[in-house]
């Protein structure tokens, strides 16, 4: 099936997206070039002067943490217990009896303190920099056992520049976070829970390879209600196989039910990650991404969603929640009205901020103004790398004065704000958003209605159809 021919396969029951007249338009081919590829990444962006030596990242962190505002501070415990079928993360399954599993995430415990400890070496002003968001990232660290959590978020909060406006984060899935871990995680000053959701259908969750369901999706939320957890995030995904949109309506009643403080709402994507070098690629692609597979899933009677029908259930999740009072900052990330938008985000795509982030960890991506950089992907050689004393960076790309321009441009676009000149021109010595080669592209994008400027004001905004197809300008304008 054509994008074209996608794009028009709808579900009767729910209305047409507007957006898809705009897809649809032959001046927009790209945009739907885009969105048919299935891309991902759009919130991390390479640059344009490649192989850069890692110590070259290094150096250009330390000099920025010199004169540095909060920066988002990772750590990837990337255990799971099994791999999903849409899973393309570097992740290390760990299975059998209970001590041999927790010998094994212990080791990837003591490996992510062992690399913090070289970043820390290798760049002392990290033991300094003001941490505006520790995120406990997976994989799956909800796995490991009470005693493991206290001693990373303890070495971490010791070590790293915590302080009283420092927020906390910590992931996992509905089975592992256990009432007593999410009793420690509260006696740990924990802020902030996510938990992969995905979906509250519990046939989608099992062709998903998902190994939980619907009910303790529930039971999870309600034991956070119990524990007085302020902030509770989830991830709903659409696009699964055989996903219809009364399936993500029914999600979104789930989320009403909880009052859920925010909700990551997520395109499936099956194309590779080191596409475009999102930093979260594997050394396997997902089961979904092999031709053969999908076959036999075809053969016999599942389906994916069309191009058209996910735009459906884009639409249901987010104009439902728009219509509930949450907010969305950035694009898909949304938040309840009473709470503020998601720190680690404001903290890397606002435009007035846009500072560094360091992922420590198994895959990591880590970025500052100037360059950016990964962490090895492949266990076995991160685990020799770290063991070795060496940091396990093995790529990086610095951007060019045009390359740290647009980055600013579409990590701001990201945030669905107007982007505003006087904050643009403070960052670049004077240069506006209005400077070529900006302006025709914003009189392109105006055209096809897409933006709206306003040069008296000195800002650009997107429109609600841009605010929609947001990545794919970010990825293919500019």
């Amino acid at each position: 099936m054509n994008p074209l021919e996608s794009l028009t396969r709808l579900d009767p029951d729910y209305p047409r997206p507007a957006v898809l007249n705009l897809l649809a338009a032959p001046h927009n081919e790209r945009l739907l070039e885009y969105v048919a590829s299935d891309p991902f990444g759009a919130h991390v962006f390479p640059g344009d002067i490649p192989d850069v030596a890692p110590e070259a990242f290094l150096d250009d962190l330390d000099a920025q943490l010199a004169d540095t505002r909060p920066i988002h501070l990772w750590s990837y415990i990337p255990t799971c217990s099994y791999r999903c079928r849409f899973c393309q993360y570097p992740v290390v399954i760990v299975k059998g009896p209970a001590d041999v599993t927790r010998e094994k995430i212990d080791h990837w415990v003591d490996l992510n303190i062992r690399e913090a400890q070289l970043w820390l070496q290798r760049v002392p002003r990290l033991r300094e920099a003001p941490v505006g968001e520790f995120n406990v990232f997976g994989g799956t660290p909800s796995l490991m056992g009470l005693d493991s959590v206290s001693r990373l978020l303890n070495f971490y909060r010791e070590n790293f520049g915590f302080g009283p406006e420092t927020t906390v984060r910590f992931e996992g899935d509905p089975t592992t976070l256990t009432p007593d871990l999410l009793a420690r995680l509260r006696e740990l000053g924990c802020d902030k829970v996510s938990c992969g959701v995905q979906s509250f259908d519990d046939q989608v969750l099992k062709l998903s390879g998902r190994e939980h369901t619907e009910t303790e999706c529930h039971e999870f939320l309600d034991a956070t209600e119990r524990l007085g957890f302020d902030w509770v995030t989830i991830d709903l995904m659409y696009g699964l196989l055989d996903q219809t949109v009364a399936g993500v309506q029914r999600d979104l009643e789930q989320v009403r039910r909880h009052r859920v403080p925010g909700v990551v709402c997520t395109k499936l994507h099956l194309r590779s990650y080191t596409d475009t070098r999102t930093g979260v690629a594997g050394d396997r692609p997902a089961a979904w991404q092999f031709p053969s597979y999908r076959n036999r899933l075809a053969e016999a009677g599942h389906r994916w969603p069309t191009l058209g029908e996910q735009y459906q259930m884009r639409e249901v999740l987010a104009e439902g929640l728009r219509a509930d009072g949450y907010g969305e900052h950035p694009t898909m990330y949304f938040h309840r009205a009473d709470k503020p938008p998601e720190t680690w985000k404001s903290i890397m795509v606002d435009q007035d901020r846009q500072d560094a982030e360091v992922a420590i960890g198994l895959g990591g991506s880590s970025s500052c103004r100037r360059s950016e950089a990964m962490t090895e992907v492949n266990a076995g050689r991160y685990a020799q790398l770290v063991q070795a004393g060496q940091l396990p960076l093995t790529s990086a790309t610095r951007f060019g004065p045009t390359a740290t321009e647009a980055r600013a441009i579409k990590m701001a676009l990201s945030t669905l704000q107007p982007l505003r000149d006087d904050l643009h021109r403070e960052r670049f010595g004077g240069r506006s958003l209005f400077d070529e080669p900006w302006n025709r592209r914003w009189l392109d994008l105006e055209r096809r209605e897409l933006v709206v400027t306003d040069r008296a004001e000195g800002s650009v905004r997107l429109t609600a159809p841009g605010a929609v197809l947001v990545e794919a300008i970010m990825n293919t304008e500019f």
